[in-house]
């Protein structure tokens, strides 16, 4: 007699039918874990596992370390939200209550939010940022962010790097890393394999791991992110990929409070349940993936606002959105411009005269220390190191000649006019800073 196989037994947070989603919900005072699902009349269903294909799916148990430390947040239940418009609204109310950021970028984290629950109908994903040094409210910024994105998973910059790559595997939610900063390159190296590789679909993180006989997995660590650090990374093509808030920059109010209160986490909580609700209303409703060009922005801020913007369906609120970008891209235009690269070029655009054919590094150097004198706090720039920013990092092309390395105004013109755009350099205090530079000259 033939017997059948035994089932297998799977632990998962969620489960993605062609027709239906399940999503896992704890309850802390019941102390129990089951999925939730919504029927087309917008019936809940509520069910302790799925069965498939001699499957059986079933959520992480209550006493499951990372349920029961909360290292990850789950709703207890779908509850209704009103429009998306209020939706929005409340998490943009609850986002001011306890945390002090910009006014923009608190809609900027309000539509990020929103994303998370949304993120894995994108291809690609953008990340968040705190940027700030201690005591500057990154780690409250975190949480209060974090606590109502979809399935957050809480880490620090003590945890190593080994679960990180598990849990975001079989968890497959969004990412909270609070003090990025690694004293150790390899566990540096580590997360920026899993910034790097996780804003994309598809890509996986391969490690070799085990002892004696090692074996090599596939880590799926694709998903939303939001970190803090003290410092930028040195990787200029990851620190493209986020939207950064530079902590401790507003002014510090006095209506929130200082510590949090049982009051919070059950404001987080009853997001999370309403954030769940929309999530089953609207996961199958198609989505017009947004291929918009925002004029005027740096084309990776465009790249990266396109899924927050495929995700909104309400017009104002996409073009509230925008308005938000283009702010933003001024905020990183004027960071940009505090930069060696950005001064040289500035200072490259300014001595430039009609008849000028070329000029020498060591012109472009002089004039730039005596610009910037009254700001250095270390030796100027010597030419050589002028020349080093003007081949590798601006990519302008330098020839030997007999008064030294000089630049050809025409034949890099493309090149200059891009760098001129990219740093925001306006043409009318060029004119003005050129007008005061001749008259000095002059007297």
């Amino acid at each position: 007699m033939n017997q059948e196989p035994p089932k297998k037994e799977v632990f998962k947070t969620s489960i993605i039918t062609n027709n239906v989603i399940y999503e896992m919900i704890h309850d802390k005072d019941l102390h129990t874990t089951e999925y939730v699902s919504i029927t087309e009349n917008s019936e809940i269903n509520v069910i302790p596992s799925y069965e498939i294909n001699q499957v059986i799916f079933k959520p992480l148990p209550p006493d499951n370390t990372l349920v029961e430390k909360e290292v990850i947040l789950f709703p207890s239940k779908p509850i209704e939200y009103g429009t998306e418009s209020e939706l929005l609204e409340s998490i943009r109310t609850y986002i001011h209550k306890y945390v002090a950021i910009s006014e923009f970028f608190e809609h900027i984290a309000t539509y990020y939010i929103m994303f998370t629950w949304m993120y894995d109908k994108f291809n690609e994903v953008p990340y968040l940022r705190a940027l700030g040094d201690f005591g500057s409210g990154k780690s409250r910024f975190l949480q209060t962010v974090g606590s109502i994105c979809y399935k957050p998973i809480f880490t620090a910059g003590s945890t190593t790097s080994s679960p990180i790559f598990r849990i975001l595997d079989q968890v497959q939610g969004t990412l909270i890393l609070d003090e990025a900063d690694y004293r150790f390159s390899d566990m540096t190296s580590d997360i920026v394999k899993i910034l790097n590789t996780g804003y994309q679909k598809g890509t996986h993180v391969l490690r070799s791991e085990g002892k004696g006989i090692f074996e090599v997995k596939a880590y799926n660590v694709y998903g939303p992110k939001i970190i803090a650090t003290r410092e930028y990374f040195k990787d200029q093509a990851l620190e493209s990929r986020f939207l950064i808030e530079n902590m401790g920059m507003s002014v510090l109010r006095s209506d929130i409070p200082k510590t949090l209160t049982v009051e919070f986490y059950r404001e987080s909580q009853d997001l999370r349940n309403k954030l769940l609700m929309w999530r089953l209303k609207n996961y199958f409703i198609p989505v017009n993936y947004s291929t918009e060009h925002i004029p005027n922005i740096h084309p990776r801020l465009n790249q990266i606002i396109l899924p927050l913007l495929s995700m909104i369906q309400d017009q104002s609120i996409r073009e509230k959105l925008k308005t938000f970008i283009i702010q933003y891209n001024s905020e990183i235009i004027s960071n940009r411009n505090i930069t060696w690269e950005s001064d040289i070029v500035r200072t490259i655009i300014k001595l430039s005269k009609n008849g000028i054919d070329s000029l020498t590094v060591k012109e472009i150097t002089d004039q730039l220390n005596r610009d910037r004198h009254d700001e250095w706090s270390e030796e100027p720039l010597t030419p050589r190191k002028v020349g080093e920013i003007i081949k590798n990092k601006l990519q302008i092309k330098a020839e030997r000649k007999a008064k030294g390395f000089c630049i050809s105004l025409k034949n890099n013109k493309t090149k200059i006019d891009f760098w001129k755009k990219r740093f925001g350099i306006d043409d009318q205090e060029l004119e003005n800073n050129r007008n005061t530079f001749e008259n000095i000259i002059t007297d």
